[in-house]
Formats: structure tokens, sequence, C-alpha cells
């Protein structure tokens, strides 16, 4: 599995729990881009997505996030948790606010990443909570 295998993926499963719950989505194309999917939420306010997906139990480079102080960008992590190649295994899920995602950050000397320990130790309300984006 590739690397962009891994994030088309993690798009596409993203896309797919937002139609289940009945939320409007698109999917942007490009693989140079900041924003993955357009939502229109029940509100009718456009929001924005950057998804960040990981095969493994690994952190996520950030380095590529749209910066801006708009409250209606999120990110959302997605880590399969080693077990990408088996459908009958669910991602674990993280839907921040971008003005939140840098309380998960680590700066490095070459990159920055969120951190997957801080988002298991102090993100649980932002674990599964699709409801951020209706």
């Amino acid at each position: 599995m590739t690397r962009y295998n891994t994030n088309l993926a993690s798009e596409f499963y993203v896309l797919s729990v937002l139609y289940r719950l009945g939320i409007d989505a698109t999917l942007t194309l490009g693989n140079k881009k900041s924003v993955d999917i357009f939502v229109l939420n029940e509100a009718r306010d456009v929001l924005t997505i950057d998804v960040k997906g990981v095969a493994g139990k690994y952190d996520w480079p950030v380095d590529n996030i749209r910066k801006t102080s708009d409250y209606t960008h999120f990110v959302v992590f997605i880590s399969y948790e080693g077990e990408i190649e088996n459908p009958n295994i669910l991602p674990n899920v993280w839907i921040i606010p971008y003005e939140e995602v840098n309380k998960f950050t680590k700066q490095y000397k070459s990159r920055k990443d969120v951190s997957r320990a801080l988002l298991a130790k102090n993100g649980e309300a932002y674990h599964n909570a699709w409801n951020l984006l209706k």
C-alpha cells in the first residue's frame, strides 16, 4: 500500500461516513491540495476538511496543513492501526477544528507532527466527533 493510496482511502472513508450521516460533501481532486473535502452542513455553512491518514500507529506529518484562522476548517486524522489491508477493521478517527490542532502538535528540527500519543491521551472529545461537521 503506497502513501498516496492510504491518503485516498482515508479521504473516501471520510466522504463515505459523511454521506451515511446525511451530510452533503464533495471530494476535491488533485494530489497537492490543502482542502480535501467541502461540506455543506445543516446550517448551510460551507466547511472545509483536510484529511490526514496513516496506515500504522504513527504520528501524522502536518507540515502542509493549510494555515487559517477560519473556524470552518477541520482536520480529520485517521489511523488504520496497522490493519489498512483488512476491510473488516474500522480506523480510529479524530475530527479536530483547525484552531485546536496545535494542542496535539510536536515541532521537531525538520518536521512538525500531530502526536498520536497526545491525541490518545487528551483527544477523547474529538474521537469520532462526526457531530462537529453537522
